[in-house]
């Protein structure tokens, strides 16, 4: 996760409602009607106000400000959760299936607040964050939050709970095959690289990233592509991901391209190159990307001239920073690996299935085994998995917010929530003996040093979800992310234990996730939600 705006907010802030959140739910039908009239879900540039179809002066607003007061009319729960989507005009990109989705899920949710709650997230990817889309050139812009540049890493998570509808929505699956495109083009070029400038084809300009200035990176990178370049295996992952989950929802694999392939091939080369030791037999160097950081930049400076700390061969592939953007303190991080080996399998059985490139399946299904059993072989110890690992011996037990975290093992498909060393190893991380757990009056969870140790994520919370089948746990957790939203009704990026300010009033991949965790209850658990009790997916 990006992390350049780190604004904290008192929990009481209170702003009066803007023009466009008092006409949201009122004018939500008609403007529905005239955007899909006019073509809006495929605009091929950022979403316009909606002077340019009113003809007046108003403009739509920026999300990031929008989104620090409260907007439209509150549920009729005890929360009174204002309603948080932008003017229908104002939207980046329609769905009849998303509006379907929240419609259903409106209807049958018992709690009008979690109601609210799905109403904001479930769209928010799709309402503020496709900047670029051009089905033609079959290339899409996403950002994730108050940043021009796209993360790979986000990027595939903010599509997850949007899969199921790609079979029966062809623009919103075009819409997806387009990302995909763009970032083939990113890795396939850079890819050591996790965040980049809007392709050239949109006349979005690139922007100006003051904390890449003045860091070597080797090899070297054009900042006119690339917005940043800290190295991080689950950008990978993260493209692997959406390419494997759009080919299973839609048997489609016209993406799989000169480019993509080319892509496949740098990250199979990415694997190779940061799986070997730190220096060789005769103790020489090996040393194939570095990133110097400091100079500016947000991250401190890696060590060992940007290299990382020593790593000795294990199977496992290094990575300089986590998901979270900081630094690792051992290269081997595991939970980035268990994701990297859920996604080669997955590779590997997406090229089968449409009868491709059988020499990249076996590569990918070798990898994956190799990486799976030294995880299993490397980093368990009495039942609980390390967080960190180096070859040597050291090991780091801790857990951090982002996802791939430990705490998300069963919902990266790496192993099932009843297995013993999950067990063992979330009650770990969800205590006092995890040092990024922390504890309050109003909430609890995992953060990390990325905010600090006392700003638990509720991101942490909806892993947690993922990571268990007991009712009354799935309940705390749930609710403890709901009562706080401080009255904004999005997902905050953390939340401070002792006075309850948070950061980041909006931040569309924590509400992505959230959204995806209700569409998993409401399959897994419908009668903790669901006034009928009966279970519910998406486009069936």
């Amino acid at each position: 996760m990006q992390g350049w705006t780190r604004t904290v907010f008192p929990a009481n802030t209170v702003a009066g409602p803007t023009l466009f959140g008092l006409l949201g739910e009122a004018v939500e039908s008609a403007w529905k009607a005239i955007a899909m009239k006019l073509g809006f879900a495929s605009l091929v540039t950022t979403a316009v106000g909606a002077s340019a179809l009113l003809g007046t002066t108003a403009q739509c607003p920026d999300f990031t400000t929008y989104s620090q007061s409260p907007q439209g009319n509150p549920s009729s729960g005890p929360l009174a959760l204002p309603y948080m989507r932008p003017d229908p005009a104002c939207r980046t990109f329609n769905s009849t299936a998303v509006e379907k989705v929240i419609s259903d899920m409106k209807s049958r949710l018992k709690d009008p607040d979690l109601a609210r709650l799905f109403e904001n997230t479930f769209p928010n990817t799709l309402d503020t964050t496709v900047k670029y889309f051009n089905a033609t050139e079959n290339l899409a812009f996403i950002i994730t939050g108050d940043i021009t540049a796209q993360w790979l890493r986000d990027t595939a998570n903010q599509f997850a709970h949007y899969h199921t509808l790609l079979s029966t929505d062809k623009e919103l699956a075009t819409l997806v095959k387009a990302v995909i495109n763009n970032e083939a083009r990113y890795v396939s070029q850079y890819p050591y690289c996790g965040a980049f400038q809007p392709p050239p084809e949109s006349g979005l300009a690139p922007s100006f990233n003051g904390y890449a200035e003045g860091v070597t990176v080797n090899p070297r990178v054009n900042n006119q592509t690339v917005f940043e370049c800290k190295y991080e295996i689950d950008s990978l992952c993260g493209f692997l991901k959406l390419s494997r989950s759009f080919y299973q929802a839609t048997n489609d694999a016209s993406f799989m391209n000169d480019n993509w392939f080319a892509a496949v091939d740098q990250i199979f080369r990415v694997i190779w190159e940061q799986s070997q030791s730190t220096f060789d037999e005769d103790y020489n160097l090996v040393s194939y990307y570095n990133w110097t950081g400091g100079n500016g930049a947000l991250s401190p400076a890696v060590n060992n001239a940007g290299n990382g700390e020593p790593k000795l061969y294990t199977g496992l592939v290094g990575t300089h920073h986590r998901p979270s953007d900081d630094l690792s303190t051992f290269a081997f991080l595991v939970p980035a690996n268990a994701m990297l080996s859920v996604e080669l399998a997955h590779l590997a059985d997406v090229l089968d299935a449409a009868k491709q490139a059988k020499n990249i399946s076996t590569l990918a299904r070798k990898y994956s085994s190799t990486i799976t059993n030294a995880i299993w072989d490397t980093t368990l110890v009495n039942n609980i998995f390390a967080y960190e690992t180096n070859g040597f011996g050291g090991r780091y037990v801790m857990d951090d917010a982002n996802v791939p975290s430990l705490l998300s093992l069963p919902y990266l498909g790496f192993l099932e929530k009843t297995h013993p060393a999950y067990v063992a190893t979330r009650k770990l991380l969800l205590s006092r003996k995890n040092p990024y757990f922390a504890a309050g009056k109003n909430f609890s969870g995992i953060g990390g040093p990325h905010v600090d140790a006392w700003n638990p994520w509720p991101m942490s919370q909806i892993s947690a979800i993922f990571g268990t089948d007991d009712d009354s746990e799935i309940m705390q957790s749930l609710y403890l992310i709901a009562n706080n939203t401080h009255g904004l009704g999005l997902i905050h990026e953390s939340i401070n234990i002792y006075d309850s300010t948070y950061t980041r009033p909006w931040f569309a991949w924590a509400n992505s996730y959230f959204a995806e965790m209700l569409l998993d209850l409401a399959q897994r658990k419908p009668h903790l939600i669901f006034k009928d009790g009966k279970p519910y997916t998406p486009g069936q």
